[in-house]
């Protein structure tokens, strides 16, 4: 499963991205310097609800549909990982559960 950290920069990118914005137009808009950003949507530092709100600003997006597209995401990734399971894991999960 892909680390939560990873679908925040993934989202926080592609917005920046269709809005044809640089990750410098992105840095002087949230006042966050520009390697952070990069190192953010590159899924290698966690960012701080304070950092994703500035982020969102920059971006012009409600943070609520950031972390909605995240959850998004997260939900396709879990029904890939529920889909892979086999049946026979899920019976004997069941058992050993009971």
């Amino acid at each position: 499963m892909t680390a939560m950290r990873e679908l925040i920069g993934d989202v926080l990118r592609a917005r920046r991205l269709a809005q044809g914005l640089t990750l410098r137009d992105v840095s002087e808009r949230a006042r966050i310097s520009l390697g952070y950003i990069s190192e953010i949507e590159r899924g290698q530092k966690e960012a701080s609800s304070e950092l994703l709100a500035a982020l969102a600003q920059a971006l012009d997006v409600p943070l609520s549909k950031v972390l909605l597209d995240v959850s998004s995401l997260l939900e396709l990734e879990e029904a890939a990982d529920l889909a892979t399971v086999s049946p026979i894991t899920v019976a004997e999960a069941q058992a050993s559960a009971a």
